[in-house]
């Protein structure tokens, strides 16, 4: 079997399921906790990756939250998403939405449009230099009241025209989707796209995608690949079309294993899966570490990784335009690649 890893280096990507809090390097944040008078538990960027021993995603959590407390002003946030924007464009991003997360920033008394204002700059600043297109996913905060999730949905409003969709993440033990129904159903009301986490091999996760489905009435679903335990949901989320956003690195920090045979047999089945880099900064893995892995281990061949990202961006939050154009793109660099990767 050929070495795909120059074909998959210089494929171009799209990556939908990336917390753009979860791309905080260590070395950003002790430039930002020095920038804002914060002191770190840890007195090395070497003792801060030590840190990172998660075996769950509740021990995960506990580190991705203390992380973001050096995250204080608009120039902060505009120089977390510019540090990922750069990486991004380096290994072939053409698109990408991206989650942030308001609730955990405006509960330590952080303003709404001071994180939202400052991640718009490095967008921005982004497609004018690289011509790197990307949307907001504001998430909400599973584990907090669905009240405070509907109070920060309203607050969101003015910015309307500067985020897609709304998703949910964060702590799914005992937050069902339905504990937000009303929440999504006035995002959807608004015109939002719709998504929620389900993530992997976590208690009730077949119920949980479920609901989704026929709760809630997702556009699509982060994780989710516990869906193959049942043939029922596989086969309804095929027949409307929806995809999984899959990050098989985090896979392996969480649930002991990327899943990359599941990624297989969900191309196998038709269903529009994607591979994406969830928090790379703590799993050790952006998006192309993601697609290597998952090549790797279910043996992938060129169409199958190409079919990846055709996926993502069939299921992205685009204008009809836009999706044929980066499609077309992918077509071409398969026809440039030829037989091999070559």
């Amino acid at each position: 079997m050929p070495d795909l890893t120059e074909f998959i280096r210089g494929m171009p990507k799209a990556e939908l399921h990336l917390h753009i809090e979860g791309t905080l390097e260590p070395e950003l944040r002790f430039a930002l906790a020095e920038r804002n008078g914060i002191p770190l538990p840890a007195a090395s960027v070497g003792e801060i990756r030590a840190s990172y021993a998660f075996n769950d995603l509740t021990s995960f959590l506990a580190a991705y939250y203390e992380g973001m407390e050096v995250l204080q002003t608009a120039a902060d946030f505009r120089d977390l998403a510019w540090a990922y924007l750069q990486r991004a464009q380096d290994e072939g991003v053409r698109y990408a939405e991206i989650f942030f997360d308001p609730q955990a920033h405006t509960s330590r008394g952080v303003a709404f449009g001071t994180v939202i204002g400052g991640l718009r700059q490095a967008m921005q600043e982004a497609w004018r230099r690289f011509g790197l297109r990307t949307q907001l996913i504001m998430c909400l905060l599973r584990d907090q009241p669905a009240s405070y999730g509907m109070a920060t949905l309203l607050e969101a409003l003015p910015y309307r025209d500067w985020i897609v969709g709304i998703g949910l993440d964060s702590d799914e033990k005992g937050n069902p989707p339905e504990k937000f129904a009303r929440v999504f159903q006035r995002a959807r009301a608004e015109g939002f796209g719709v998504t929620m986490h389900c993530d992997t091999d976590q208690e009730n996760s077949v119920e949980h995608i479920r609901q989704c489905l026929e709760v809630i009435g997702v556009d699509r679903i982060d994780h989710g690949v516990n869906v193959l335990e049942s043939p029922e949901l596989t086969a309804e989320l095929r027949r409307r079309g929806l995809g999984l956003t899959i990050c098989p690195i985090s896979n392996r920090w969480c649930a002991g294993d990327t899943k990359a045979g599941q990624v297989k047999q969900l191309l196998d089945l038709g269903i529009r899966v994607t591979v994406n880099s969830d928090d790379p900064a703590y799993f050790g893995g952006y998006v192309t570490d993601n697609l290597i892995e998952v090549q790797r281990a279910a043996r992938l061949q060129e169409e199958e990784l190409l079919r990846l990202e055709r996926n993502a961006i069939e299921i992205a939050w685009l204008p009809a335009g836009i999706r044929d154009r980066y499609l077309a793109e992918i077509d071409e660099y398969a026809a440039a690649a030829g037989p091999g990767g070559s």
